[in-house]
């Protein structure tokens, strides 16, 4: 069967029915390249989920405080409630078998200048474990500590494209910028995953911003980070926890949806995940519904083939051919075109899919890829399920008697 006579047969049966062989190869090629396409983009719909929730922790809590929509003990509906240094304290006290970490964060724009260079920028004032939510890597220098919050230091950490604004090539360490009219050291430039926007801050302890603003101690918002080994239950049990913990300080009625907002990022990055799943299963459901459609056109072009080669398949057995020698010469021929075309299909779809880069960014598609085993899997599996689409008339031809066969028209 595996004779050099029998692929010489085969090749020459190839090239004398081009348009019966471009048929089949163009099915499966098409069969394959589809699955490639829609798996890939997927995956690029997936990369942007990663990238968006990516660049920060998950496994942490934004609290913001509002004003209050009902009356509570004596206090009137529209009330603003305020965070201030003796709730990062005592969310600490309360919460230590939850927390991981905690830091406040004051947002306020500045114009900033340095010799003749200028600019307005956001600037945050942060504790040092904001470094940790916002995943910052710093590039040179440090990152705010503890003895700077302490001493209410007049130092800033600058973003790497403030850098390139204010001091070009040179090095800004030790520094002095002016923010919004306070001098302040520069002891770090970092960089953020998160994109140029992120890399346009600069931050500052919080209790320096505080110190600016008439020694006050109050705080914009607080980030609460939970340890990630209590699990999403853990943590919608925290959050609860500290919602009646936080409105019973403030004295706020229980029932009160607006006084204080509580942003979940790990229930939001779980949500968005269980969402890319589903996308995931819709697109393997699309490329399994594609896969059985080339299946089963192959099957149909395999019966045009048997029927065409009646005559011949006759011929066959009536010089002694055995039916495992007619279906092993009908599957062979298969295979060969199958095999072929499901890789050029492959690498066709593989090859598209690396040259669309960034370009479908704006679609919410970033870097779609397929892994290489699964392209090969997927692409094996419809050639067999290909070639064994062609059996049954394969099996049907080999039982067919000469004689029936010759008179064939």
């Amino acid at each position: 069967m595996f004779s050099r006579d029998t692929w010489k047969e085969i090749f020459q049966t190839i090239s004398k029915n081009k348009l019966r062989t471009f048929l089949t190869g163009f099915t499966m090629a098409l069969g394959i390249f589809i699955v490639v396409i829609i798996v890939g983009m997927t995956n690029g719909l997936k990369n942007t989920f990663d990238e968006f929730f990516g660049d920060d922790a998950t496994n942490t809590f934004f609290l913001f405080p509002n004003r209050t929509s009902m009356p509570y003990k004596g206090y009137k509906s529209g009330r603003r409630i305020e965070f201030d240094n003796t709730d990062l304290q005592d969310i600490k006290d309360n919460f230590a078998i939850y927390l991981e970490y905690i830091t406040p964060r004051i947002s306020r724009g500045a114009l900033v200048k340095y010799k003749n260079e200028s600019d307005n920028y956001t600037t945050r004032a942060v504790g040092p474990a904001h470094q940790y939510n916002e995943k910052t890597i710093i590039m040179r220098g440090r990152y705010i500590n503890e003895n700077d919050i302490k001493e209410k230091a007049k130092v800033a950490v600058i973003g790497r494209l403030v850098k390139k604004d204010l001091f070009g090539n040179s090095n800004p360490i030790g520094e002095f910028i002016d923010v919004g009219g306070s001098a302040m050291k520069v002891v770090g430039v970092f960089q953020d995953d998160g994109g140029d926007n992120e890399e346009r801050f600069i931050y500052i302890p919080y209790t320096t911003r505080q110190l600016i603003e008439k020694s006050t101690d109050k705080v914009d918002q607080i980030i609460v980070a939970f340890k990630p080994e209590i699990g999403i239950a853990g943590a919608l049990s925290f959050e609860k926890k500290l919602m009646a913990f936080l409105k019973d300080k403030k004295v706020i009625k229980p029932a009160d949806p607006s006084a204080i907002f509580i942003r979940n990022v790990a229930d939001q990055y779980e949500q968005n995940q269980q969402f890319a799943t589903v996308l995931g299963w819709i697109a393997l459901f699309f490329a399994g519904g594609t896969m059985a459609a080339g299946i089963i056109a192959i099957g149909n072009i395999m019966l045009i083939i048997v029927k065409e080669r009646t005559k011949e398949l006759g011929i066959r057995k009536a010089m002694g051919a055995t039916p495992k020698n007619i279906i092993g010469i009908i599957l062979l021929e298969a295979s060969v075109i199958t095999t072929v075309s499901g890789f050029i299909g492959m690498g066709l779809g593989v090859l598209l899919l690396q040259n669309l880069g960034v370009t479908l960014e704006d679609y919410f598609i970033k870097n779609p890829y397929i892994t290489p085993g699964f392209a090969i899997w997927s692409t094996l599996l419809l050639v067999v399920c290909g070639v064994l689409a062609g059996l049954i008339p394969a099996r049907r031809a080999a039982r067919i008697k000469p004689i029936v066969a010759l008179r064939d028209e």
